[in-house]
């Protein structure tokens, strides 16, 4: 059984409202029951909430814009506990103003953490690596954003990365001292490019790309590579395709990967 849900973009009906709200949520649920089954297999139950929002005031010269994705999802086999697959907080707001220049001078702040507890399941038992805001980062950064070309957004900044733990301290921690650090600051560079694209009538396809190194260490970049492709199938129906690479030295010395297909109902909210 699948089940989904999706709602697509809003604007204020309000012609003097300078805000625009845009949205995008799921809901898919997989279930299989088995009895008396020869060929094989076991009972299973997963479920995944998803969601994007946005909210954008523009009165010029300023331009305020508002992102929100949220991911949590768990799945359970047989007669084990259930298990978490995706669980994701990624807060970003944007401030600009508009002098007639070719780029327009920006800060901006993203707020990056788990929803709920994190597992590492390849250990028996599962160890624990993190739950909300421990890990918890923070980026602050102020530079020049290039917004020119239809459907594309490109900014570049000094970047200010607050890491925060309570229990999962090796996130933030310096091994080179004796002391366990639970906040860390790193300065360095921030870049951040973001795309969408109507690929045809019922194709949309979103993709953004975030690299950030410090000053120390600049041979080192943190990647993050967010990639969500949308098909409208019918009224109804549609499928989201969703790729995310993470590569963060800190966090894991192998590129992180996540991919998610997701067949749904669509429907309008408000």
């Amino acid at each position: 059984m699948l089940i989904g849900a999706n709602c697509f973009s809003m604007s204020d009906s309000l012609n003097q409202s300078k805000w625009t709200y845009s949205g995008v949520s799921g809901l898919n649920i997989s279930q299989i029951a088995l009895e008396n089954w020869t060929q094989g297999g076991d009972n299973a139950l997963a479920f995944t909430l998803l969601g994007n929002f946005g909210a954008k005031y523009a009165d010029t010269p300023w331009t305020f814009n508002n992102t929100l994705k949220l991911a949590f999802g768990r799945t359970k086999l047989g007669t084990d506990d259930f298990r978490t697959n995706d669980n994701e907080f990624y807060l970003e707001s944007i401030l600009s103003r508009s002098f007639g220049w070719a780029v327009d001078p920006y800060v901006s702040n993203t707020v990056r953490t788990v929803i709920s507890k994190g597992f590492d399941y390849k250990v028996v038992p599962a160890l624990q690596t993190s739950q909300f805001f421990d890990p918890g980062y923070i980026t602050q950064s102020i530079g020049f954003i290039y917004n020119k070309v239809p459907n594309i957004t490109t900014r570049l900044g000094i970047g200010f990365l607050e890491t925060i733990t309570n229990k999962f301290t090796k996130y933030s921690d310096d091994p080179k001292t004796t002391e366990v650090e639970k906040f860390k600051l790193d300065t360095g560079i921030e870049s951040v490019t973001e795309g969408s694209f109507k690929i045809e009538e019922n194709i949309l396809f979103d993709s953004q790309l975030r690299l950030f190194s410090r000053f120390n260490e600049l041979d080192v970049w943190d990647v993050r590579w967010d990639n969500l492709l949308t098909a409208q199938i019918s009224k109804y129906l549609n499928v989201n395709f969703n790729v995310l690479l993470i590569y963060e030295k800190k966090q894991s010395p192998k590129t992180q990967l996540k991919e998610a297909l997701q067949l749904g109902i669509t429907y309008t909210l408000f």
